[in-house]
């Protein structure tokens, strides 16, 4: 069966044949499996994409909890400060208190003790003072007895000398 133009329907529809044949072939050998390959590689990208998002935003919650305990801390650290400031001004308080206490009683016992060595001083002094009049009266006795005991000796020889005499 020879057509015009000289066409072969049978070679052509061997042709298509083969072409089918070749195309089922390439899409089962060739096709199919890069096509699953790159299903496989999107999904796996895909997966290291939710991945990282996921990863992302647990770095961001992360982030923002250490950034809440850091505020958190640092608002304790200001509180602990304020409040060792506070210890540290009342402990002040009560050493100057305790200094002022100590200063004071220093100071009374001071004048206690000048006051009863002055006591001391006095009374020592007095009796000085009365040894020295007792010694003053001791001599001035003395003397006076001296003098009336050469009167009386005076007396007594010139009275002798008197007799003796006449």
């Amino acid at each position: 069966m020879n057509i015009p133009l000289n066409i072969d329907w049978q070679q052509i529809l061997l042709h298509l044949f083969n072409f089918a044949v070749l195309t089922a072939g390439l899409y089962l050998l060739l096709y199919k499996p890069v096509k699953e390959f790159m299903e496989k590689r999107i999904s796996y990208y895909k997966q290291i994409d939710e991945e990282a998002k996921e990863k992302l935003e647990q770095a961001k919650k992360l982030e923002a909890d250490y950034r809440e305990q850091i505020a958190k801390a640092d608002a304790e650290i200001s509180q602990n400060k304020a409040k060792a400031a506070l210890e540290a001004e009342r402990a002040a308080d009560e050493q100057i208190k305790t200094a002022k206490k100590q200063a004071e009683k220093m100071l009374v016992d001071a004048q206690e003790g000048a006051k009863k060595e002055r006591e001391k001083i006095l009374a020592q002094t007095q009796q000085d003072i009365a040894k020295l009049a007792a010694v003053a009266a001791e001599k001035l006795v003395m003397q006076s007895i001296d003098q009336t005991y050469d009167q009386f000796l005076n007396t007594a020889r010139g009275g002798e000398v008197h007799e003796e005499q006449g």
